[in-house]
Protein backbone atom coordinates (compact mmCIF):
# COMPACT_ATOMS: atom_id res chain seq x y z
CA UNK A 1 0.00 0.00 0.00
CA UNK A 2 2.82 2.27 0.89
CA UNK A 3 5.81 2.37 -1.16
CA UNK A 4 9.23 3.16 0.67
CA UNK A 5 9.69 6.51 -0.95
CA UNK A 6 6.35 8.08 0.35
CA UNK A 7 6.70 6.33 3.55
CA UNK A 8 10.21 8.11 3.86
CA UNK A 9 8.85 11.67 2.72
CA UNK A 10 6.48 11.47 5.37
CA UNK A 11 8.13 10.86 7.77
CA UNK A 12 10.66 13.38 6.63
CA UNK A 13 7.84 15.98 6.93
CA UNK A 14 6.57 14.46 9.85
CA UNK A 15 9.92 14.65 12.23
CA UNK A 16 10.95 17.97 10.31
CA UNK A 17 10.73 21.48 11.39
CA UNK A 18 7.83 23.22 10.29
CA UNK A 19 8.36 26.60 8.89
CA UNK A 20 4.69 27.62 10.71
CA UNK A 21 5.02 27.33 14.52
CA UNK A 22 1.65 26.87 14.86
CA UNK A 23 1.49 23.84 12.76
CA UNK A 24 4.37 22.49 15.16
CA UNK A 25 2.43 23.33 17.91
CA UNK A 26 -0.63 21.80 16.58
CA UNK A 27 1.06 18.88 15.80
CA UNK A 28 2.47 18.19 19.20
CA UNK A 29 -0.87 18.62 20.56
CA UNK A 30 -2.56 16.35 18.53
CA UNK A 31 0.27 13.56 19.21
CA UNK A 32 -0.05 14.30 22.75
CA UNK A 33 -3.81 14.23 22.79
CA UNK A 34 -3.73 10.98 21.57
CA UNK A 35 -1.21 9.60 24.07
CA UNK A 36 -3.13 10.60 26.61
CA UNK A 37 -6.34 9.84 25.64
CA UNK A 38 -4.67 6.61 24.71
CA UNK A 39 -3.16 6.54 28.61
CA UNK A 40 -6.25 7.03 30.32
CA UNK A 41 -8.47 5.14 28.54
CA UNK A 42 -6.11 1.72 29.07
CA UNK A 43 -5.82 2.97 33.31
CA UNK A 44 -9.76 3.10 33.08
CA UNK A 45 -10.23 -0.21 31.75
CA UNK A 46 -7.75 -1.86 33.97
CA UNK A 47 -9.22 -0.22 37.50
CA UNK A 48 -12.74 -1.94 36.21
CA UNK A 49 -11.14 -5.61 35.08
CA UNK A 50 -9.31 -5.00 38.93
CA UNK A 51 -12.89 -4.43 40.29
CA UNK A 52 -14.30 -7.54 38.56
CA UNK A 53 -11.20 -9.66 39.30
CA UNK A 54 -11.93 -8.66 43.05
CA UNK A 55 -15.58 -9.49 42.77
CA UNK A 56 -14.95 -12.76 41.67
CA UNK A 57 -12.09 -14.06 43.37
CA UNK A 58 -12.48 -12.14 46.67
CA UNK A 59 -15.96 -11.33 47.47
CA UNK A 60 -17.57 -14.73 45.29
CA UNK A 61 -14.76 -16.76 46.92
CA UNK A 62 -15.99 -15.95 50.55
CA UNK A 63 -20.09 -15.78 50.33
CA UNK A 64 -22.38 -18.55 49.04
CA UNK A 65 -22.99 -18.62 45.79
CA UNK A 66 -26.92 -19.53 46.24
CA UNK A 67 -28.86 -20.17 49.37
CA UNK A 68 -31.72 -22.61 49.75
CA UNK A 69 -33.42 -21.14 53.84
CA UNK A 70 -36.44 -22.78 55.34
CA UNK A 71 -39.60 -20.57 54.33
CA UNK A 72 -41.50 -20.49 57.48
CA UNK A 73 -39.15 -22.94 60.03
CA UNK A 74 -35.89 -23.85 60.16
CA UNK A 75 -35.35 -26.80 58.09
CA UNK A 76 -34.62 -29.95 60.02
CA UNK A 77 -33.93 -32.55 57.42
CA UNK A 78 -30.66 -30.51 56.29
CA UNK A 79 -28.05 -33.50 55.70
CA UNK A 80 -31.00 -35.14 52.54
CA UNK A 81 -31.35 -31.29 51.41
CA UNK A 82 -27.29 -31.42 51.09
CA UNK A 83 -27.32 -34.81 49.32
CA UNK A 84 -30.20 -34.02 46.68
CA UNK A 85 -28.75 -30.29 45.84
CA UNK A 86 -25.49 -32.05 45.23
CA UNK A 87 -26.96 -34.50 42.86
CA UNK A 88 -27.28 -30.99 40.66
CA UNK A 89 -24.27 -31.12 38.14
CA UNK A 90 -23.16 -27.54 37.99
CA UNK A 91 -23.48 -27.86 42.08
CA UNK A 92 -19.33 -28.01 43.63
CA UNK A 93 -20.54 -27.94 47.36
CA UNK A 94 -23.17 -27.75 50.06
CA UNK A 95 -22.72 -26.65 53.79
CA UNK A 96 -25.37 -25.80 56.76
CA UNK A 97 -25.50 -22.73 57.99
CA UNK A 98 -27.54 -20.29 60.78
CA UNK A 99 -27.98 -16.53 60.21
CA UNK A 100 -29.09 -14.43 62.96
CA UNK A 101 -28.70 -10.48 63.97
CA UNK A 102 -27.19 -9.54 67.14
CA UNK A 103 -25.32 -5.99 68.85
CA UNK A 104 -21.71 -6.95 69.90
CA UNK A 105 -20.87 -5.00 73.06
CA UNK A 106 -17.51 -4.01 73.89
CA UNK A 107 -17.85 -1.29 76.91
CA UNK A 108 -19.13 1.67 75.36
CA UNK A 109 -19.05 0.89 72.10
CA UNK A 110 -21.88 -0.82 70.01
CA UNK A 111 -21.89 -2.48 66.82
CA UNK A 112 -24.77 -4.33 65.06
CA UNK A 113 -23.76 -7.60 63.06
CA UNK A 114 -24.67 -10.92 60.85
CA UNK A 115 -23.79 -13.47 62.66
CA UNK A 116 -23.47 -16.62 60.75
CA UNK A 117 -23.01 -20.18 62.31
CA UNK A 118 -20.90 -22.50 60.37
CA UNK A 119 -19.26 -25.63 60.31
CA UNK A 120 -15.25 -25.66 59.95
CA UNK A 121 -15.14 -29.09 57.83
CA UNK A 122 -18.27 -28.55 55.48
CA UNK A 123 -17.65 -24.91 54.93
CA UNK A 124 -14.04 -25.31 52.77
CA UNK A 125 -16.58 -27.13 50.55
CA UNK A 126 -18.71 -23.77 49.54
CA UNK A 127 -16.37 -20.76 50.51
CA UNK A 128 -12.59 -19.54 51.41
CA UNK A 129 -13.17 -18.39 54.43
CA UNK A 130 -10.06 -19.80 55.80
CA UNK A 131 -7.48 -18.33 53.44
CA UNK A 132 -8.71 -14.84 54.79
CA UNK A 133 -8.30 -16.07 58.65
CA UNK A 134 -5.11 -16.89 60.49
CA UNK A 135 -4.70 -20.68 59.86
CA UNK A 136 -4.21 -21.50 64.15
CA UNK A 137 -7.30 -19.81 64.38
CA UNK A 138 -9.52 -22.13 62.07
CA UNK A 139 -8.12 -24.71 63.07
CA UNK A 140 -9.12 -24.16 66.78
CA UNK A 141 -12.65 -23.14 65.94
CA UNK A 142 -14.49 -25.43 67.62
CA UNK A 143 -17.74 -25.43 69.21
CA UNK A 144 -18.94 -25.10 73.07
CA UNK A 145 -15.57 -22.75 73.35
CA UNK A 146 -17.74 -19.61 73.06
CA UNK A 147 -15.33 -18.70 70.55
CA UNK A 148 -16.18 -15.68 67.19
CA UNK A 149 -14.31 -15.04 64.96
CA UNK A 150 -14.93 -10.93 64.11
CA UNK A 151 -14.22 -9.30 60.73
CA UNK A 152 -11.66 -6.32 60.90
CA UNK A 153 -13.65 -3.98 60.50
CA UNK A 154 -16.14 -5.08 63.28
CA UNK A 155 -12.77 -5.71 65.48
CA UNK A 156 -11.54 -2.10 64.69
CA UNK A 157 -15.15 -0.52 65.43
CA UNK A 158 -15.40 -2.41 68.79
CA UNK A 159 -11.77 -1.46 69.49
CA UNK A 160 -10.78 -5.33 70.16
CA UNK A 161 -8.46 -7.98 69.39
CA UNK A 162 -7.83 -11.62 68.90
CA UNK A 163 -8.45 -13.15 72.95
CA UNK A 164 -10.52 -9.93 73.84
CA UNK A 165 -13.66 -10.96 75.21
CA UNK A 166 -17.46 -9.24 74.00
CA UNK A 167 -20.94 -9.11 75.44
CA UNK A 168 -23.26 -10.14 71.95
CA UNK A 169 -27.05 -9.30 72.81
CA UNK A 170 -28.68 -11.96 70.57
CA UNK A 171 -33.02 -11.59 70.43
CA UNK A 172 -35.14 -14.26 72.18
CA UNK A 173 -38.50 -15.47 71.72
CA UNK A 174 -40.89 -17.57 73.23
CA UNK A 175 -43.10 -20.22 71.81
CA UNK A 176 -45.87 -17.91 70.46
CA UNK A 177 -43.07 -16.32 68.61
CA UNK A 178 -43.66 -12.94 70.82
CA UNK A 179 -40.06 -11.08 71.73
CA UNK A 180 -38.22 -11.42 75.37
CA UNK A 181 -35.82 -9.52 76.51
CA UNK A 182 -32.21 -10.33 74.62
CA UNK A 183 -30.29 -12.89 75.47
CA UNK A 184 -26.62 -11.95 76.38
CA UNK A 185 -23.82 -13.94 75.44
CA UNK A 186 -20.47 -14.03 76.33
CA UNK A 187 -17.86 -15.05 73.25
CA UNK A 188 -14.26 -14.40 73.12
CA UNK A 189 -12.23 -13.29 69.68
CA UNK A 190 -10.15 -16.10 68.51
CA UNK A 191 -9.77 -14.66 64.81
CA UNK A 192 -10.04 -12.18 62.30
CA UNK A 193 -11.49 -12.14 59.02
CA UNK A 194 -9.71 -9.75 57.20
CA UNK A 195 -11.31 -9.44 53.59
CA UNK A 196 -10.26 -5.74 52.90
CA UNK A 197 -13.95 -4.73 52.19
CA UNK A 198 -17.75 -4.38 53.44
CA UNK A 199 -18.21 -7.52 54.65
CA UNK A 200 -15.72 -7.23 57.19
CA UNK A 201 -17.97 -4.38 58.69
CA UNK A 202 -21.10 -6.57 58.98
CA UNK A 203 -20.01 -9.98 59.84
CA UNK A 204 -19.16 -12.56 62.97
CA UNK A 205 -18.76 -16.12 62.16
CA UNK A 206 -19.01 -18.99 65.10
CA UNK A 207 -19.46 -22.63 65.41
CA UNK A 208 -22.93 -23.94 63.83
CA UNK A 209 -23.69 -25.79 66.85
CA UNK A 210 -23.45 -23.09 68.91
CA UNK A 211 -25.25 -20.64 67.17
CA UNK A 212 -28.07 -23.63 67.10
CA UNK A 213 -27.57 -23.16 70.84
CA UNK A 214 -27.98 -19.53 70.97
CA UNK A 215 -31.12 -19.16 69.18
CA UNK A 216 -32.58 -22.61 70.57
CA UNK A 217 -32.30 -24.07 66.80
CA UNK A 218 -31.81 -27.40 68.57
CA UNK A 219 -30.31 -30.08 65.25
CA UNK A 220 -32.03 -27.58 62.87
CA UNK A 221 -30.32 -24.89 60.58
CA UNK A 222 -31.59 -21.62 58.89
CA UNK A 223 -30.50 -22.73 55.28
CA UNK A 224 -28.28 -24.84 53.21
CA UNK A 225 -25.23 -23.21 51.17
CA UNK A 226 -24.29 -24.02 47.74
CA UNK A 227 -21.40 -23.64 45.69
CA UNK A 228 -21.33 -23.80 42.01
CA UNK A 229 -19.40 -24.39 38.96
CA UNK A 230 -21.03 -21.31 36.90
CA UNK A 231 -21.27 -18.18 39.00
CA UNK A 232 -22.73 -15.89 36.84
CA UNK A 233 -25.49 -18.70 36.48
CA UNK A 234 -25.81 -19.22 39.67
CA UNK A 235 -29.75 -17.97 39.88
CA UNK A 236 -30.63 -20.52 37.40
CA UNK A 237 -28.79 -23.45 38.61
CA UNK A 238 -30.54 -22.87 42.07
CA UNK A 239 -33.75 -22.59 40.52
CA UNK A 240 -33.41 -25.83 39.08
CA UNK A 241 -32.23 -27.24 42.12
CA UNK A 242 -35.19 -25.71 44.17
CA UNK A 243 -37.63 -27.83 41.98
CA UNK A 244 -35.94 -31.39 42.66
CA UNK A 245 -36.07 -30.49 46.04
CA UNK A 246 -39.52 -31.58 48.44
CA UNK A 247 -40.28 -29.36 50.93
CA UNK A 248 -40.55 -25.40 49.91
CA UNK A 249 -37.47 -23.02 50.34
CA UNK A 250 -36.71 -19.32 49.58
CA UNK A 251 -34.30 -19.39 46.40
CA UNK A 252 -31.46 -17.16 46.97
CA UNK A 253 -28.22 -16.06 44.91
CA UNK A 254 -24.99 -14.07 45.45
CA UNK A 255 -26.91 -11.67 42.37
CA UNK A 256 -29.83 -10.75 44.22
CA UNK A 257 -27.20 -8.93 47.07
CA UNK A 258 -23.47 -8.18 44.88
CA UNK A 259 -25.50 -8.46 41.52
CA UNK A 260 -25.88 -5.12 41.09
CA UNK A 261 -21.90 -4.74 41.28
CA UNK A 262 -21.23 -6.79 38.15
CA UNK A 263 -23.78 -4.86 36.03
CA UNK A 264 -22.12 -1.53 37.42
CA UNK A 265 -18.82 -2.72 36.26
CA UNK A 266 -20.30 -3.83 33.11
CA UNK A 267 -21.96 -0.78 31.94
CA UNK A 268 -19.25 0.86 32.94
CA UNK A 269 -16.73 -1.26 30.75
CA UNK A 270 -19.05 -0.34 27.66
CA UNK A 271 -19.09 3.13 28.60
CA UNK A 272 -15.38 3.06 28.63
CA UNK A 273 -15.44 2.06 25.01
CA UNK A 274 -17.54 4.33 23.89
CA UNK A 275 -15.45 7.65 25.63
CA UNK A 276 -12.88 6.04 24.27
CA UNK A 277 -14.20 6.67 20.35
CA UNK A 278 -14.98 9.73 21.49
CA UNK A 279 -11.87 11.01 23.11
CA UNK A 280 -9.13 9.59 20.48
CA UNK A 281 -11.95 10.81 17.69
CA UNK A 282 -11.48 14.26 19.04
CA UNK A 283 -7.83 14.22 19.65
CA UNK A 284 -7.85 12.59 16.03
CA UNK A 285 -9.71 16.21 15.08
CA UNK A 286 -6.11 18.20 15.60
CA UNK A 287 -4.15 15.56 13.34
CA UNK A 288 -7.07 16.74 10.41
CA UNK A 289 -6.18 20.49 11.15
CA UNK A 290 -2.04 19.68 11.33
CA UNK A 291 -2.57 18.38 7.97
CA UNK A 292 -4.42 21.08 6.10
CA UNK A 293 -1.76 23.43 7.58
CA UNK A 294 1.14 21.52 6.86
CA UNK A 295 -0.38 20.89 2.96
CA UNK A 296 -0.54 24.79 3.11
CA UNK A 297 2.89 25.10 4.21
CA UNK A 298 4.60 22.01 2.55
CA UNK A 299 2.95 23.48 -0.75
CA UNK A 300 6.30 24.56 -2.53
CA UNK A 301 7.92 21.22 -1.63
CA UNK A 302 4.57 19.59 -3.46
CA UNK A 303 5.02 21.44 -6.08
CA UNK A 304 8.51 20.43 -6.69
CA UNK A 305 7.93 17.05 -6.57
CA UNK A 306 4.84 16.71 -8.92
CA UNK A 307 7.27 18.78 -11.07
CA UNK A 308 9.78 15.49 -10.63
CA UNK A 309 7.08 13.05 -11.58
CA UNK A 310 5.33 12.77 -8.32
CA UNK A 311 1.41 11.16 -9.47
CA UNK A 312 -0.99 12.33 -7.11
CA UNK A 313 -1.24 8.53 -5.67
CA UNK A 314 2.46 9.39 -4.12
CA UNK A 315 1.34 12.91 -2.57
CA UNK A 316 -1.54 11.43 -1.31
CA UNK A 317 0.20 8.44 0.32
CA UNK A 318 2.80 10.75 2.10
CA UNK A 319 0.46 12.80 3.77
CA UNK A 320 -1.60 9.58 5.03
CA UNK A 321 2.12 8.78 6.23
CA UNK A 322 2.91 12.00 8.19
CA UNK A 323 -0.62 11.99 9.77
CA UNK A 324 -0.45 7.97 10.54
CA UNK A 325 3.39 9.00 11.84
CA UNK A 326 2.00 11.47 14.51
CA UNK A 327 -1.06 8.83 15.40
CA UNK A 328 1.32 5.55 15.87
CA UNK A 329 3.67 8.04 17.83
CA UNK A 330 1.25 9.26 20.28
CA UNK A 331 -0.96 5.78 20.29
CA UNK A 332 2.39 3.47 21.35
CA UNK A 333 3.36 6.57 24.01
CA UNK A 334 -0.32 6.29 25.32
CA UNK A 335 -0.36 2.67 25.20
CA UNK A 336 3.62 2.73 27.34
CA UNK A 337 2.24 5.11 30.10
CA UNK A 338 -1.09 3.75 30.38
CA UNK A 339 0.37 0.16 30.48
CA UNK A 340 3.27 1.36 33.09
CA UNK A 341 0.38 3.42 35.62
CA UNK A 342 -2.13 0.47 35.26
CA UNK A 343 0.61 -2.20 36.50
CA UNK A 344 1.02 0.08 39.49
CA UNK A 345 -2.05 1.69 39.83
CA UNK A 346 -2.78 0.15 43.33
CA UNK A 347 0.51 0.92 45.15
CA UNK A 348 0.17 4.87 43.49
CA UNK A 349 -3.01 4.90 44.69
CA UNK A 350 -2.07 3.94 48.15
CA UNK A 351 1.08 6.12 48.52
CA UNK A 352 -1.57 8.88 47.99
CA UNK A 353 -3.76 8.20 49.98
CA UNK A 354 -0.90 8.14 52.90
CA UNK A 355 0.48 11.37 51.25
CA UNK A 356 -2.84 13.28 51.60
CA UNK A 357 -4.13 11.12 54.85
CA UNK A 358 -7.27 10.29 53.20
CA UNK A 359 -8.90 6.88 51.94
CA UNK A 360 -10.85 7.06 48.54
CA UNK A 361 -12.64 3.83 48.84
CA UNK A 362 -13.69 3.21 52.79
CA UNK A 363 -14.68 -0.60 53.39
CA UNK A 364 -17.76 -0.03 55.22
CA UNK A 365 -19.22 1.20 52.02
CA UNK A 366 -17.62 -0.18 49.17
CA UNK A 367 -16.60 -4.38 48.58
CA UNK A 368 -13.01 -3.47 48.38
CA UNK A 369 -11.00 -0.93 50.14
CA UNK A 370 -8.51 -0.04 47.58
CA UNK A 371 -8.83 0.79 44.15
CA UNK A 372 -7.43 -2.83 42.16
CA UNK A 373 -5.77 -2.95 38.63
CA UNK A 374 -5.30 -5.88 36.16
CA UNK A 375 -4.18 -4.69 32.83
CA UNK A 376 -5.54 -7.19 29.90
CA UNK A 377 -3.11 -6.95 26.97
CA UNK A 378 -6.04 -7.63 24.84
CA UNK A 379 -7.59 -4.19 25.98
CA UNK A 380 -4.27 -2.71 25.48
CA UNK A 381 -4.18 -3.72 21.72
CA UNK A 382 -8.04 -2.74 21.15
CA UNK A 383 -6.85 0.98 22.28
CA UNK A 384 -4.47 1.09 20.99
CA UNK A 385 -5.48 -0.33 17.58
CA UNK A 386 -8.52 2.08 17.41
CA UNK A 387 -6.27 5.34 17.84
CA UNK A 388 -4.49 4.36 14.78
CA UNK A 389 -7.14 3.64 12.59
CA UNK A 390 -8.81 6.97 13.78
CA UNK A 391 -5.67 9.14 13.08
CA UNK A 392 -5.44 6.73 9.82
CA UNK A 393 -9.39 7.79 8.71
CA UNK A 394 -8.52 11.35 9.65
CA UNK A 395 -5.61 11.72 7.19
CA UNK A 396 -8.09 11.20 4.41
CA UNK A 397 -9.24 14.30 3.57
CA UNK A 398 -5.93 16.48 3.96
CA UNK A 399 -4.14 13.49 2.00
CA UNK A 400 -6.66 14.08 -0.78
CA UNK A 401 -6.23 17.73 -0.65
CA UNK A 402 -2.74 17.93 -1.42
CA UNK A 403 -2.41 15.42 -4.19
CA UNK A 404 -5.44 18.20 -6.22
CA UNK A 405 -2.44 20.29 -5.56
CA UNK A 406 -1.36 22.42 -8.86
CA UNK A 407 2.08 22.78 -9.48
CA UNK A 408 1.98 25.84 -11.79
CA UNK A 409 -0.51 27.80 -9.41
CA UNK A 410 1.68 27.15 -6.13
CA UNK A 411 4.97 28.18 -8.16
CA UNK A 412 3.34 31.53 -10.06
CA UNK A 413 2.35 32.59 -6.52
CA UNK A 414 5.59 32.16 -4.98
Amino acid sequence: MFSPLSLFIGSRFARAKQRNKMVSFISISSTLGIAIGVAVIIIGLSAMNGFERELQNRVLSVIPHAELEGVKKPVTDWQSMMIQAKKHPKVTGAAPYVRFTALLERGSKLKAVEVRGVEPLLENSVSKLPEYIDKAAWNAFEANKQSVILGKGVADTLNVKVGDWITAMIPDENADRQLRSPKRQRLQVVGLLSLGGQVDHGLAIVPLKDAQQYINLGDSVTGVSLQVSSVLNAQDIVREVGGTLSEYVYLRSWIQKYGYLYRDIQLVRSIMYLVMVLVIGVACFNIVSTLMMAVKDRAGDIAILRTMGANDGLIKRIFVCQGIFSGVTGSIAGSVLGSVVALNLTPMIKALESLIGHQFLSGDIYFVDFLPSQLVWSDVAIVTCTAILLSSIATWYPARRASRLQPAAVLSSK
